[in-house]
């Protein structure tokens, strides 16, 4: 009875020390790629010869799909990329500090309501747009490429507007981990582990975001331009001890009032809209 007794003791000590027991203290690094769709989206343009508003703009992503620029450390940030590091301050809850690298790109094959006035000098090529518009049908093809080659309107573009350099969603989150490997009959945790997660984040945008605008000149640069907060949902299964994949669902809302559009500080652009991103990551997870 005495070694059957040990024997258990000593077993159930093996199990609470696996490495996979708890989490308390450990440090994780996450890099994947995400695919996202967007709300529409009503954007106002403002300057100083001009304000209007684009109604219901529709837009979507940009995706990469199967490349070696994921792991290619001269194009990594190509393609639509998460990347993430973390910290377990309980056995359950991490905070993480992250870059979301989405890619947002107006439909340029839309027509959409503007609402607003344009009054550009004559001799600017977008004076050709000159008019006040109450709800009016414009077709954002004007000016862009045509199917099969050249241009409309001498080649100036009503609107071309992208955050695809891109829509930096840079955010911290605190989100739970729990343990389900007893719900698939998996005993050694230590060897295979899967993990629920869920978490709340909230964060800046800093997008690079690529406009022409009646044909003027691009920004081209980073720009603090809002605000977002986020939620999510996900699978973790970690595979001896140290490294796992990670599939997410993640929603949020998305704030920006000071876009930059032109070279010009007095024009500016705002938006607000909801995002939905789906993310497959690898990462590893230890003590220091």
């Amino acid at each position: 009875m005495c070694f059957a007794v040990n024997t258990f003791a000593q077993e159930e000590i093996a199990i609470q020390n696996k490495y996979t027991a708890h989490n308390k203290g450990k440090f994780f690094v996450m890099w994947g790629g995400n695919r996202e769709s967007y709300s529409k989206s009503d954007v106002t343009f403002r300057g100083k010869d001009y304000n209007f508003t684009v109604d219901n703009m529709q837009a979507h992503d940009k995706p990469k799909g199967w490349h070696v620029d994921y792991i290619n450390p001269a194009n990594m940030t190509i393609p639509q990329t998460n990347l993430r590091l973390g910290y377990f301050f309980s056995d359950h809850y991490s905070v993480t500090i992250g870059v979301d690298h989405m890619k947002y790109v107006m439909s340029q094959n839309q027509i959409a309501n503007v609402t607003g006035d344009i009054n550009l000098p004559a001799d600017q090529a977008g004076s050709i747009y000159n008019g006040n518009y109450n709800n009016t049908p414009v077709d954002m093809s004007q000016g862009g490429a045509m199917e099969g080659g050249g241009t409309l309107n001498g080649g100036t573009p009503f609107l071309i507007y992208e955050h695809t350099d891109g829509l930096n969603y840079i955010n911290t989150e605190v989100s739970r981990f729990d343990d389900i490997s007893k719900l698939f009959t998996l005993p050694n945790i230590d060897k295979v582990q899967i993990n629920l997660t869920e978490g709340l984040g909230a964060g800046v945008l800093y997008p690079k975001t690529n406009t022409t605008l009646l044909g003027k000149e691009r920004h081209d640069d980073f720009h603090v331009s809002g605000y977002g907060v986020s939620a999510k949902a996900g699978i973790n299964v970690t595979f001896f001890k140290h490294f796992y994949i990670q599939g997410e669902l993640k929603g949020g809302y998305i704030n920006m009032q000071d876009i930059r559009t032109t070279t010009s500080n007095e024009d500016k652009a705002s938006q607000d809209f909801f995002f939905f991103q789906r993310i497959i990551a690898v990462g590893g997870i230890f003590r220091i």
